[in-house]
């Protein structure tokens, strides 16, 4: 005779089955990765061609092969990464989950949960919850690609974005505003695979949606 499950582990069951991500937000995030990932390597390409600082990237991480070739790549995943930025943000706002997800977010929670990560005790146990650390991690990221994407605005068409260009305080500060927005957003990505690496589940609902 079959033993009944007691009714916390029936609670955890149907918690541990209930979608995390719909099939909107999966999709979008998933294209999103293309698109960074196209822009990223492909400016670097152009970054090459004519370079902010001392250093070059190394040809093998770039794409293009060529400074025409990573420049159609460049605008072919500047496009997609401007489309499914906007359905993205309206979903999120459309649905209410921009604020069911994000907010509240303080100072004193960023700083409690962050300290808690560093010493490896904060919980993943639900994942249809993000800590503070995640929550400033994403707006971040939201913010840091908006600023990306002005600015490319600036270099691509200066003319036609001049008050813009004005805004970013000239065609120069906006290449570097750009290169600066690049960087921390290859951070991000570098931290969030390290914690998709620590916390594989996440890797799982994002795909499964569940």
């Amino acid at each position: 005779m079959a033993t009944p499950l007691h009714p916390h582990s029936q609670t955890g069951l149907a918690a541990g089955t209930r979608t995390i991500h719909p099939v909107w937000l999966r999709f979008t995030h998933w294209l999103n990765a293309l698109a960074v990932s196209i822009m990223i390597t492909s400016g670097w390409r152009i970054y090459n061609a004519s370079p902010l600082y001392d250093f070059r990237f190394a040809a093998g991480m770039t794409l293009g092969g060529w400074l025409g070739g990573a420049l159609q790549w460049h605008f072919a995943g500047m496009w997609l990464l401007t489309a499914n930025g906007l359905f993205y943000l309206a979903m999120n706002l459309g649905s209410g989950r921009l604020i069911r997800r994000f907010f509240p977010l303080s100072l004193r929670a960023f700083a409690i949960d962050l300290t808690a990560a560093l010493r490896g005790r904060l919980s993943h146990a639900d994942l249809r919850h993000y800590n503070a650390v995640q929550r400033l991690a994403y707006l971040f990221a939201m913010f840091d690609i908006a600023v990306l994407v002005l600015s490319g605005l600036v270099l691509w068409k200066s003319v036609q974005f001049a008050t813009l260009r004005t805004l970013l305080g000239g065609y120069d500060a906006a290449r570097h505003i750009h290169f600066i927005a690049m960087a921390l957003l290859s951070a991000f990505i570098v931290v969030h695979v390290l914690m998709v690496a620590l916390v594989p589940r996440t890797l799982a609902a994002m795909i499964r949606g569940r």
